[in-house]
């Protein structure tokens, strides 16, 4: 008797360790096999897609109406049955998230697993969809000649560390059950068409969130250990850890960690719409707001849903892939029923610009999968599926505008209509300006000259088309540290289509010390 009640006091005593320590120890050792049935697998697929359908569709209301800011509790968001079905038929465009993902999805279907680059390149920059930031700046690049991995590269692209890759990699993490290398390799075949450096760190980790979602129901555990594929000396590593260490202070307090955030990260220097001003698109900081939305709503829907909208920022993209986490980890099934209100009556639609619905990515998303998993080492014979389990490992080390800090903003305000010329000192800029018109299909092309210090830098084509237009006409990195002057130059100037340049930012290699 007393040695039984030695050992049932032993075991308690393990239990209350393993406690205390967190679920993750559960998972210190994993598995190298995983086995699940078809059945089970399918429905992780249609919880990480369905998942970040709600997410975009919960937040798209007040995306960028919130910069800087958090939503207030009393500020109510909408959501009600039929909701979703009515914004996808009256608001396809909110969708960039799902169709921009499907792009590539497609390619998968119709080119097969290993499809070049080539032809995912050629479907993203000839979609008829509009993009902004990377896509665009990457989109633009592919029309003229600036094949990826150049067309993301950030001397190339001044949106390069934006949010772009990281909320359309969510098809590599579906598509990569338990094998966050793999999903990796997918993202360094298509990230780059549109990001680099902290950019493209934003897919890779948001895929591997995806791949680790098949294989544990431990939030904490997931977060931390897709961190392990991105290198620690990087922003973007340094951020998410952070977020996590900030969990750990104040485990029910998400807006602390909010703050947090909002102190040490969101200081933007590549992306020119958010230089100066609250706008952060950046994947660093918005990513910090999927894991706030993951870790404080510790696998509630609902919780994971409300704070990661409420954060700002890019409050759809946000809730949508960390919906799509969730929803993997939990499985379609079990995405309460109030968050799938009408789901139904939208799955047979197809996202704008594609030829897919919810329904058809469903099946595409095992057949992608079981593929990935066979090529992997894995199994599957009748209705079980053996997955081979990888350890995360960290991706390269790579870092956007090293040495260049934004010094100032320079007003220009003038009509582009023959030359303009500025002055600055630093070793870098970017001009700001509106060079096509919302929704324009005009075929006119602005041909334009860029000289530095009396020298032809670029020649530069300027689309009046939205879709294919450049995102910002004019920019130079990696000057020498001296006074330089530009030079701007229309070839043929068109008065149904004047362009007027707002604005330069000028960069040096310190960041400018306060005036007192």
């Amino acid at each position: 008797m007393k040695l039984l009640k030695l050992i049932t006091t032993s075991l308690l005593l393990l239990v209350v360790i393993d406690n205390s320590l967190g679920q993750e120890l559960k998972n210190v050792k994993v598995k190298d096999e995983l086995t699940i049935n078809k059945t089970t697998l399918k429905d992780k697929i249609k919880g990480g897609w369905a998942g970040q359908t709600i997410g975009v569709t919960f937040g798209g209301p007040i995306e960028f109406r919130f910069c800087g800011t958090m939503v207030q509790d009393y500020q109510k968001i909408k959501w009600y049955d039929g909701y979703l079905k009515e914004a996808m038929v009256n608001n396809p465009g909110l969708y960039d998230d799902l169709y921009m993902d499907l792009t590539f999805v497609d390619i998968f279907e119709k080119k097969g697993l290993n499809a070049p680059i080539e032809e995912f390149a050629k479907a993203y920059a000839n979609a008829g969809y509009m993009l902004w930031h990377a896509n665009q700046v990457g989109r633009y690049n592919l029309l003229h000649g600036i094949s990826a991995p150049q067309s993301g590269y950030w001397l190339n692209n001044p949106h390069a560390d934006c949010i772009d890759y990281q909320i359309e990699s969510d098809f590599a993490g579906l598509m990569c059950p338990g094998m966050p290398n793999t999903a990796s390799e997918i993202s360094d075949k298509i990230g780059y068409i549109m990001n680099y450096g902290d950019g493209w760190y934003g897919g890779v980790y948001m895929g591997a969130m995806y791949t680790l979602a098949f294989t544990s129901t431990d939030i904490q555990y997931v977060v931390k250990e897709a961190l392990k594929t991105i290198p620690k000396e990087s922003r973007f590593y340094k951020v998410i850890s952070d977020v996590i260490q900030w969990h750990q202070m104040y485990p029910n307090d998400w807006k602390e960690s909010w703050f947090q955030i909002e102190k040490k990260w969101t200081e933007d220097i590549g992306c020119p719409d958010g230089v100066y001003v609250p706008f952060n698109i950046d994947a660093t900081v918005n990513a910090a707001y999927v894991v706030l939305g993951l870790l404080y709503g510790n696998g509630d829907f609902t919780k994971t849903m409300e704070i990661s909208t409420r954060a700002g920022q890019d409050a759809d993209c946000n809730p949508s892939s960390a919906g799509g986490i969730l929803g993997t980890m939990l499985g379609y099934d079990k995405i309460p029923a109030y968050w799938k209100m009408g789901l139904a009556e939208a799955e047979p639609i197809p996202f704008k610009y594609t030829t897919l619905s919810l329904n058809n990515v469903y099946d595409i998303g095992l057949s992608h999968a079981l593929q990935v998993i066979q090529l992997n080492g894995g199994k599957v014979v009748g209705d079980n599926v053996t997955i081979k389990i990888q350890q995360p490992k960290s991706v390269r080390f790579e870092e956007s505008f090293v040495g260049h800090y934004p010094l100032e903003k320079k007003w220009l305000g003038k009509k582009f209509s023959d030359e303009i010329t500025f002055e600055f000192e630093g070793t870098g800029f970017v001009v700001r300006a509106e060079t096509a018109k919302w929704n324009s299909e005009d075929n006119y092309v602005a041909k334009t000259e860029m000289y530095i210090d009396g020298t032809l830098a670029e020649e530069v084509e300027l689309p009046a088309n939205f879709t294919t237009r450049r995102h910002e006409p004019f920019w130079k990195y990696q000057l020498p540290k001296q006074k330089h002057s530009v030079r701007l130059k229309i070839l043929n100037p068109n008065e149904k289509n004047s362009i007027t340049l707002n604005e330069v930012i000028i960069y040096s290699e310190k960041a400018s010390s306060i005036q007192r």
